[in-house]
């Protein structure tokens, strides 16, 4: 194993909420007044701006607005800078290095480059500002700002024409420069932002507050980092848009784009596109990489509110209420572009028009007014800017997936319904998709047999794939039997797979990420209609130029496929369309690391001879074979297609006997499988069948199985905020444990990993240790039945557990004896006799040399004062363990927690008895359980449960088996019934919200200290 040698902080870690606003003239009339409005919109959204410990610099705040002419004339002719008419020519704002030398070489490079293009730099402007305003932080790192003035060609029209000409010049300038950053460089828009409190972005550029300086259209936005490292580049607007929210596909969206490079072509951008490769800077936010694409896309002849409409659709898939016309517009376009999911409200803007979408489940909230002089004021919030009620003439709220668009040069509001059905009018689609779309399910079965194993050869197989007796009586059977993932009981004392001493799958080293605070999960059973299974395969088309053929791919609805679906894409004989299986197979003696270099070269001579869908298949595993762990396969192959730009050229279909649980296969679709059969999975339930141990048809059984496995992937990717499994295929929402460094930048690019772990060769070495134990050539060290690891039940000599019988033995004894003693033993036992089964286990104290007086050091009876019980609730233990829990910490003077279960009303009277059973602490969860005045009132701390310990990203479960009558009564919920707390977004899905629950809280028990539960995961901010 190898360390991880670097920081635990990474910029992609990075996360923000923000607020947004736009002040726009519906008829395109200029006025001092937008600029004015608009700045004190985003003054008053400082609680959504955050700011350092100073309280003098804050994390981003800035304004886009028309370039506005009569104020540059202005201050060209001072400057002797001979500018044209209107849109004759643009305004580049430049955050320049504050070193002289770079700086002036920076400006001659940009002046070389622009000549190159044909373009006439006219001048250079000093943008005039108060940096005294400034905080140390922000002062410290403050650019040089300038301004540059280029003048149209002669022969290149005004405004898109003219601004792609500038975006070429750019984007060749961005290649060629590392230090400076161009914030703007347009002939309609410009932006001024910087490091600034809300208040002093007016105060820092003089320009602002230049009665001359008018524009129809102002956007804002002020940034609240979290966890982040604010500075001058990364406040928005970005160059055409502002959002607030986050992409949780990000990494997925980001790695399609870069590989589409090599199948999109434009006639705007004929013979450009070495000088504007990579289209996405990788190393910006979400919200910029967004930009970079819709920038592209525009520039590309695509107009803005196009680009928006298919990177940001609304849910559309079971969406039966919407025109049969709409639908098809959507569908062609999915068959190339993946949604950009997640809680996302934007405004956009190309200085002529301006607009706001927000995501499919209205994560966002954005609300707007129209005033009686034809003003359209839109905000995070009412009240942003105070507007006399007898001047409103409409008030409205962007609706989930809904788009509001203003066009200045028309001079009006245009409202969804037109703008999505000028688009979907456009070329006859449902044609087109129906004459190229083709439906797996409706392929002919082809007249060949799927093949299966002979019981002992199917045995073997287990066995080297790694399967377990659990993983078949506890995962397989039930999923199978009843059609929904098993329900496992919480909590979980076992190593963590870096530390097991078993071999276990390369899947157990992947945790889930999922959502909280103001980026929630969704509730996927209750909000179907915002979700999508659909994934489609074959080669994407080119999303710059629309034609029939663009959608001639193979539509999946469940992308967990039987053996028959597997068998008519291998036997499939259609034009548009050629696959090429491919072995996953190595020979005994053979590194890993060559099988996987042999893998990349059998995919790139696949896609010479034509290929477009890849089956990556590890049948034939033997004596000799042996398989590449499934999931290294497939995302050492995808990463390998992004990097050779042919990801969206081919599909990878995963043909393999290794996963059998849900979170196999939501590892492998995140990490770049379109679709996956399960064989040996499959094979397993004709065995149960066979053996009687279920009774059931056996097509029936794998239908249930597949739904199961397929919810159970809805349900995770819901879990991170996500919707649609077309988003999350590649996004890799997914933190390693126990992952070298080397292993996750070579297979795993752009996977969180905060500590080392095992390389290559550990892995290699897992996948002989299975095989070995499966395929003896002598046959003496082989058992045909498949082990029991004893990961839910101790087993001895298998899988350790943290608590085990000798542990649970020393711990009840001490308890009913008082035995200090035998506390200490069941101390020595965890701390010293047993290895390490968690991560924390590997830490130790650093004790000083010289140890302090006893005098000096807090007393005991001070510091268990400070003691706190997890949040259990009554109900998910018993009434006497809930209840002891409680005692000991009141008589000690420390809290326990209630859980989000409530409690009985004898047990909140006995508050302040010498018998208090009352919990300090009361939790209160979207579910509501148990929830009632007198259970708020008894409360010393109230929390806010945000967050699931057990299983982030839902909601608590009780199992109706354990809802007794005196649960059910304390509940205030019947009998018998499972009892399932929402995902939190039902209660909680913006800062606002929060505040409103703590303000209600407070209300209820003014004496309670509030606080609020989350989750520890990667980049987390509160």
């Amino acid at each position: 194993m190898q360390p991880m040698t670097n920081s635990l902080y990474d910029p992609a870690y990075e996360h923000d909420n923000c607020g947004i606003g736009a002040v726009v003239n519906i008829k395109g009339i200029p006025s001092h007044q937008t600029v004015t409005d608009a700045l004190t919109i985003v003054e008053t959204l400082e609680h959504r701006a955050g700011k350092d410990a100073e309280g003098k610099t804050g994390d981003g705040v800035g304004i886009l607005l028309q370039i506005s002419h009569p104020f540059f004339k202005k201050e060209a002719q001072k400057l002797h800078i001979p500018i044209r008419s209107e849109r004759d020519y643009a305004v580049g704002m430049f955050f320049f290095p504050q070193n002289e030398l770079r700086r002036n070489q920076a400006k001659k490079m940009f002046e070389i480059i622009a000549e190159k293009e044909g373009l006439e730099v006219l001048g250079w402007r000093e943008v005039p500002s108060q940096p005294e305003v400034l905080g140390a932080k922000a002062l410290e790192c403050m650019p040089n700002i300038q301004q540059c003035f280029i003048d149209r060609p002669e022969g290149v029209n005004r405004g898109l024409d003219f601004d792609r000409k500038l975006y070429v010049a750019r984007r060749f300038f961005e290649q060629s420069n590392e230090d400076t950053y161009v914030v703007s460089l347009s002939s309609r828009t410009i932006v001024y932002k910087g490091m600034f409190l809300v208040g002093d972005l007016r105060r820092f550029f003089l320009d602002l507050q230049d009665e001359d300086y008018t524009s129809a259209i102002a956007v804002v936005h002020s940034r609240f980092s979290t966890n982040t490292f604010p500075s001058w580049q990364k406040a928005h607007p970005n160059r055409m848009i502002v959002h607030n929210g986050e992409i949780n596909t990000i990494r997925g969206n980001a790695d399609k784009m870069l590989a589409r490079e090599e199948t999109m072509a434009s006639e705007h951008l004929m013979g450009e596109m070495d000088k504007l490769i990579p289209v996405v800077n990788t190393e910006g936010s979400d919200s910029a990489m967004l930009d970079n694409t819709l920038e592209f896309l525009v520039m590309s002849g695509m107009d803005l509110p196009l680009a928006v409409m298919i990177t940001i659709p609304e849910p559309w898939d079971n969406n039966t209420a919407m025109s049969q016309k709409k639908r098809d517009f959507y569908q062609y376009y999915a068959t190339m572009m993946e949604p950009w999911d997640g809680p996302a409200a934007i405004v956009f803007s190309d200085g002529d028009l301006v607009g706001a979408v927000l995501d499919r489940n209205g994560l966002r909230p954005s609300r707007y007014y129209i005033t009686d002089d034809d003003t359209l004021i839109l905000s995070s919030e009412v009240g942003a800017l105070p507007i006399p009620a007898e001047r409103i003439v409409r008030k409205e709220r962007l609706h989930p997936g809904k788009m509001l668009l203003v066009d200045t040069v028309q001079g009006r509001l245009i409202d969804d319904d037109e703008i999505k059905e000028h688009y979907a009018s456009r070329q006859p689609y449902g044609e087109w998709l129906d004459a190229n779309l083709i439906r797996l399910k409706y392929l002919k079965i082809p007249n060949a047999k799927v093949e299966e194993h002979p019981r002992a050869e199917k045995r073997r197989l287990q066995k080297a794939f790694g399967y377990t007796y659990e993983d078949v009586m506890d995962n397989i059977l039930p999923m199978a039997k009843d059609g929904h993932e098993p329900i496992a009981a919480m909590g979980c004392d076992k190593p963590p797979a870096v530390l097991s001493e078993q071999p276990v799958p390369l899947f157990d080293y992947f945790k889930q990420i999922f959502a909280q605070v103001t980026n929630p999960p969704i509730d996927a059973i209750r909000e179907e209609i915002v979700t999508s299974t659909t994934i489609y395969i074959g080669e994407d088309g080119n999303l710059l130029e629309e034609k029939p053929d663009n959608c001639k791919v193979i539509k999946v609805v469940n992308p967990i496929l039987t053996s028959t679906g597997i068998l008519k894409l291998k036997k499939m004989n259609l034009s548009g369309f050629k696959v090429a299986v491919i072995p996953m197979l190595y020979y005994k003696n053979t590194r890993l690391s060559k099988a996987i270099k042999r893998l990349f070269i059998e995919a790139d001579k696949a896609y010479n001879n034509g290929a477009n869908i890849l089956i990556l298949s590890d049948r034939g595993v033997d004596e000799n074979r042996l398989a590449i762990p499934s999931l290294l396969a497939v995302s050492a192959l995808h990463q390998h297609l992004v990097a050779t730009k042919r990801r969206t050229s081919l599909s990878i279909v995963l043909e393999s006997g290794e996963p059998r649980t849900v979170h196999h296969f939501a590892a492998l679709l995140a990490y770049g499988a379109s679709a996956i059969n399960p064989y040996l999975a499959l094979e397993t339930i004709h065995e149960l069948i066979h053996d009687e141990l279920l009774d059931k048809d056996y097509y029936a059984a794998v239908n249930d199985y597949n739904d199961a496995v397929l919810h159970g992937i809805v349900k995770i990717a819901s879990k991170m905020g996500i919707s649609t499994l077309q988003s999350y295929q590649g996004a890799k929402i997914f933190e390693a444990i126990g992952l070298s460094k080397e292993l996750i930048n070579e297979y795993f690019t752009g996977t969180v990993s905060r500590i080392g772990g095992i390389t290559l060769e550990d892995i290699e070495k897992t996948v002989d240790r299975l095989h070995t134990a499966a395929f003896d050539p002598l046959g003496l060290g082989t058992d045909s039945d498949l082990p029991s690891r004893g990961e839910h039940r101790i087993r001895s000599g298998r899988e350790e557990h943290l608590y085990n019988p000798q542990t649970i033995h020393a711990l009840q004894k001490a308890a009913r004896t008082n035995d200090y003693a035998t506390y200490q033993l069941y101390s020595r036992m965890l701390n010293e006799e047993m290895r390490p089964v968690n991560i924390r286990g590997l830490l130790d104290f650093n004790y000083a040399q010289e140890p302090l007086p006893l005098d000096e050091v807090e007393s005991v009876d001070s510091i268990v004062r400070r003691f706190k019980t997890g949040a259990m609730s009554y109900g998910s233990i018993s009434q006497e363990a809930h209840e002891t829990l409680a005692l000991a910490m009141n008589k000690i003077g420390g809290k326990s927690n209630s859980g989000e279960g409530g409690e009985s009303l004898e047990r909140l009277q006995s508050k302040g008895t010498d018998n208090n059973r009352c919990s300090a602490i009361k939790q209160v969860a979207s579910g509501r359980f148990g929830v009632t005045s007198q259970y708020l009132n008894s409360a010393d701390e109230l929390q806010i449960k945000m967050a699931q310990g057990a299983k982030p990203g839902e909601g608590g479960h009780l199992p109706g088996q354990k809802v007794y009558p005196w649960i059910a009564r304390t509940r205030h919920s019947t009998p018998g019934v499972s009892l399932i707390s929402p995902p939190p977004h039902h209660d909680i899905y913006s800062i606002e919200d929060l505040a409103q629950l703590i303000y209600d809280l407070k209300n209820a028990n003014k004496q309670a200290r509030i606080s609020v539960k989350l989750v520890s995961e990667v980049g987390v901010g509160t």
